[in-house]
């Protein structure tokens, strides 16, 4: 656990010291993280690709590892996104999320699990606005292309915001009063969300990661239509019929810092993010 919460934050911080910030306008910033990934995969006992694409006549590109045994008859993918929304070093939002990839791939790599299926782990560009909720999300471009390749995915976890808790009563907020009766108040926990008609695995997920976490592990599932349940990378596999889900600390409904300057690396609890990690890890092998 100590040696994932230093290399969690070691890449937090190698993130957000990048400026001006890995927006999608700042092709030379997007491209500094890319490369920072590319080089902590390449390190592991991984198949590492890229995956361009182009969006507004500049080309992103996805970062991709895969682990486990090649052309295996299914495929896990664990996502998180790189850029950030503005001019913010994005901490939680979302190198939090990158953080918890780069360290899920060097636990695949170190402790060698038996895998049933390909763990395909992929670094997403342009997930924010404005190509949010449009073909030209990284991971649409990913989803779309394992479609076309006839790849059988299992299913998809997304890392999305992994890194802020709070102790303080109250200082979790909900969309409505009903959802709150349900939940802690208190923002020491982390969800996972999934859309209505796939409780059974968003259930699935959550008790496989209290198998294996200290971390409180909570689940909902909302109607897709709800805005809130489809705010991330996970949303673009649904349009397959893949049981996809996003590992989340409840994002704006909790961290104050959200899209602001000054969600930085020192707002960030980093045990809590480990235990994060250990629990979806523990999930991933075992899905």
């Amino acid at each position: 656990m100590e040696q994932s919460k230093d290399r969690l934050y070691g890449d937090v911080q190698q993130l957000t010291w990048i400026q001006p910030a890995r927006n999608y306008l700042n092709l030379g910033s997007l491209g500094k993280a890319a490369d920072y990934i590319r080089g902590e995969f390449a390190r592991l006992r991984a198949r590492v690709s890229e995956q361009p694409f182009a969006a507004d006549g500049r080309t992103y590109r996805n970062i991709i590892a895969r682990f486990g045994t090649e052309g295996a008859k299914e495929r896990v993918v664990v996502g998180a996104h790189y850029d950030v929304c503005g001019d913010q070093p994005g901490a939680d939002d979302n190198a939090s999320g990158v953080a918890g990839l780069l360290e899920t791939a060097r636990l695949l790599h170190e402790l060698k699990p038996e895998l049933p299926y390909e763990v395909e782990l992929v670094a997403y560009c342009l997930e924010e606005p404005p190509f949010f909720a449009t073909p030209q999300m990284g991971s649409a471009v990913h989803a779309r292309s394992l479609h076309q390749q006839g790849v059988k995915v299992k299913s998809m976890i997304c890392y999305e915001m992994i890194g802020y808790f709070s102790d303080v009563p109250h200082s979790q907020r909900f969309p409505n009063p009903e959802l709150g009766k349900h939940y802690p108040n208190t923002g020491n926990f982390i969800v996972v969300v999934g859309k209505e008609g796939q409780e059974q695995f968003t259930r699935h997920v959550r008790d496989l990661m209290r198998q294996h976490t200290s971390i409180d592990v909570q689940s909902v599932n909302l109607p897709p239509a709800f805005g809130l349940v489809g705010l991330s990378d996970h949303r673009n596999y649904w349009t397959y019929g893949i049981d996809a889900v996003m590992i989340n600390d409840s994002s704006f409904l909790r961290n104050p810092h959200y899209h602001q300057p000054s969600d930085t690396i020192d707002t960030l609890d980093f045990d809590r993010m480990a235990a994060v990690v250990q629990g979806a890890y523990g999930a991933i092998i075992r899905l």
